[in-house]
């Protein structure tokens, strides 16, 4: 089952204020990352975001679903080897991963949150090319390219209770709206 809810607010009191937010909950499987992404991005045309921008969203989205499915639930079908046929639709674990997403004042802030089994030394996750799944040919490259690619990455997790991953993005195209 997938949701959406989608809130918006503007208000003008001789101040442009806007703000929107939208959120997504749905099944941890591989084929729901693509989904993810393209809602976000769906998301943020409004702010009439430059090529480059949505893709550093769509990358950091990627990754961040990517890592929830396969190391908060362990679902790694439909991302195994090269060559290898798995199903993108089933489940080893059930499990949801919940997508939220903020604008507010021409910044862009997403959550991206699952029940699993969280990460047991965060430091050891965050450093680049570490993966816990090197038969699945996993660069270790997640956490470094949210990094890249947002302005800002905040990561929380608790083993056996899952992990929040924020990001934030300054959109350039967002500079029309003044700052209270």
């Amino acid at each position: 089952m997938i949701e959406i809810k989608q809130k918006e607010t503007c208000v003008t009191e001789g101040r442009d204020s806007m703000k929107n937010e939208m959120a997504l909950e749905f099944d941890a499987i591989s084929n729901n990352e693509s989904f993810a992404r393209v809602a976000v991005a769906a998301f943020v045309t409004p702010l009439n975001p430059t090529i480059e921008e949505l893709a550093d969203i769509k990358t950091a989205v990627s990754e961040a679903v990517t890592n929830a499915i396969i190391h908060g639930y362990e679902n790694v079908y439909g991302y195994g080897r090269h060559g290898e046929v798995r199903p993108v639709c089933c489940k080893i674990h059930e499990g949801k991963v919940y997508l939220r997403c903020r604008i507010e004042k021409g910044v862009l802030y997403i959550e991206v949150e699952d029940k699993g089994i969280g990460i047991e030394n965060l430091d050891k996750a965050m450093e680049p090319l570490f993966t816990t799944k090197p038969e699945l040919e996993r660069s270790g490259m997640g956490f470094a390219f949210m990094e890249a690619f947002m302005d800002d990455l905040e990561v929380e997790s608790k083993p056996l209770s899952g992990t929040i991953v924020r990001m934030r993005k300054k959109l350039k195209s967002g500079a029309w709206i003044q700052e209270e």
